[in-house]
């Protein structure tokens, strides 16, 4: 071991992979990042990504930070691994991919032909769950490569998560960590391991259990880096890989969200709130909760699936003047689009935004649409934006009541991470809509945090992981709710925002007839 051990954690994100240097601190000492293209589309709706891109890109993510830091290889201690959710990829018996990667955010949906036979079809029939059913079974994209690439499915002998294609091409060895499966696949989120033989879910997709990787809990040793791999992270020798978890359950235990008191909110592409619990709560009935990067525990999660993807909209679609000025100037355009946000009074003069942008499966449901009411000639578009936030931000806090309605537990206190974090604005507009304080990690890299965390206590590094998140995480800014702005936001949320969605559910439903979309 080394005298002042490292750890390597390689973040492969949906627009950028980083190779993350932490100490046992939780001080980020070394970062190399590499943009991606997140997906191509070769129809409407379709998002893939070839599977060798991501290895190459993580390769040149690991050059970069060789090449930026003056700590050197020999002292990394351990690699690990935390990915995006949801992206499936094939692989032959020789573990080479077989067609691009399906990236979570690809809209195609399989064909489903009649309910589910036998028991599982009448039990779900009888507890009205069939609409929820067949929404899963045409969102399970192994569905739709057996009904449209045969010759595909026929050949896959291994059917992973990005998580296990990458700890695979690192190890050599098909093991994966519970904590990173979220997805359509056969898995039981009760038990934290793969569905029992009688499980619905064999019957509602083509998967078969030898397809699938070995899996190991967060903190276990999931193999060692094949020499290939170790010359491809620009490591001198082969190392331990440790098991981490997905990127949303990374961000929580890199916050310091170890208990069901804490919210922890990811600003991300997707927006989220989570908490930590020891006990299996669905926070939306029959939602599950997703596995913790905590092992043993569960991450129960209230998303909003286009999340801070909507900022981004914005800054493309009606951002170009601040980007342009950003340039010349030699600053982040995240500067000053928080300008725009500060020019414009909270309540954003009654414009209210439902950030529905994207359909989901029980809330919202499958015909939801996104919506704007309030709109008056005072309006412009840094009204729309600041109204982006605040529905954004209402959403969550819808979320975080289900929680504690469904837990039995009041959230006390607001960990804030992701992209979206980095705005003051936001920060403080956060705090404001839920009238808590809203606190803001020590690093922007929590997701990589968390991931080192599980690999400091994998290797022993530290003893338990409560000492570890002690030792290795801790609050930064903190942003404290404006009283007169949340008496206005609370009045805007309770008497207006939640009552948006009941009244205009009809008419998206009418729209979806009519229209065909959200399909």
């Amino acid at each position: 071991m080394p005298a002042n051990p490292l750890i390597l954690a390689i973040d492969n994100g949906t627009q950028s992979i980083r190779a993350l240097l932490f100490d046992t601190k939780g001080n980020l000492v070394g970062k190399g990042k590499q943009e991606i293209e997140p997906y191509f589309s070769r129809q409407p709706g379709w998002a893939e990504q070839h599977p060798e891109y991501f290895w190459e890109q993580l390769g040149e993510a690991c050059r970069l930070l060789w090449q930026t830091t003056t700590v050197t290889p020999d002292q990394v201690a351990g690699v690990t691994v935390t990915t995006q959710r949801g992206t499936v990829i094939n692989l032959d018996g020789n573990g080479q991919p077989l067609r691009p990667a399906i990236i979570w955010l690809d809209q195609r949906h399989a064909r489903v032909d009649g309910p589910v036979k036998g028991p599982w079809g009448w039990l779900f029939k009888l507890a009205r769950l069939e609409d929820t059913i067949h929404r899963f079974r045409e969102k399970t994209q192994a569905n739709w490569i057996v009904q449209n690439e045969p010759e595909i499915w026929a050949k896959t002998r291994h059917f992973l998560l990005l998580s296990g294609y990458l700890n695979y091409r690192l190890t050599g060895e098909f093991k994966d960590s519970t904590g990173s499966q979220v997805g359509y696949l056969p898995f039981d989120y009760k038990k934290h391991r793969w569905a029992g033989p009688r499980d619905f879910k064999w019957q509602t997709m083509p998967v078969e259990p030898a397809m699938l990787p070995e899996l190991a809990p967060p903190g276990q040793p999931l193999g060692y880096l094949t020499c290939e791999a170790s010359q491809h992270l620009g490591l001198s020798k082969s190392l331990p890989v440790i098991a981490a978890a997905s990127d949303k359950a990374c961000e929580i235990l890199g916050s310091g969200g170890l208990t069901p008191d804490i919210g922890c909110m990811s600003y991300g592409t997707t927006a989220t709130i989570n908490t930590t619990s020891q006990r299996y709560v669905e926070p939306i009935r029959l939602m599950p909760p997703y596995p913790s990067a905590l092992p043993g525990h569960y991450s129960t999660e209230v998303m909003i699936y286009r999340g801070f993807w909507m900022v981004s909209w914005f800054k493309r679609e009606f951002g170009l003047r601040e980007r342009k000025i950003a340039e010349q100037r030699g600053v982040e355009p995240e500067a000053l689009f928080d300008e725009l946000v500060k020019a414009v009074p909270p309540g954003s003069m009654g414009l209210m935004l439902q950030p529905y942008w994207s359909p989901g499966v029980r809330q919202p449901g499958p015909e939801a649409k996104g919506s704007i009411i309030g709109f008056g000639d005072v309006h412009t578009r840094s009204h729309i934006y600041r109204a982006i936030l605040e529905g954004l931000a209402y959403a969550l806090r819808e979320g975080k009541e289900k929680i504690e309605k469904r837990s039995g537990v009041k959230i006390r206190k607001l960990r804030v991470a992701g992209g979206g974090s980095q705005s003051d604005a936001a920060m403080q507009l956060t705090a404001d809509v839920f009238g808590l304080p809203a606190e803001r990690p020590h690093t922007y890299e929590t997701s990589g945090l968390g991931a080192a965390i599980d690999a400091a206590v994998g290797l022993g590094l530290h003893p338990d992981f409560e000492t570890a998140v002690a030792e290795m995480t801790r609050v930064g800014d903190v942003f404290h709710p404006n009283e007169e702005t949340r008496a206005l936001y609370q009045r805007l949320y309770s008497e207006v925002y939640l009552k948006m969605y009941p009244q205009l559910q009809p008419l998206y439903r009418k729209i979806r007839d009519i229209t065909g979309y959200p399909r």
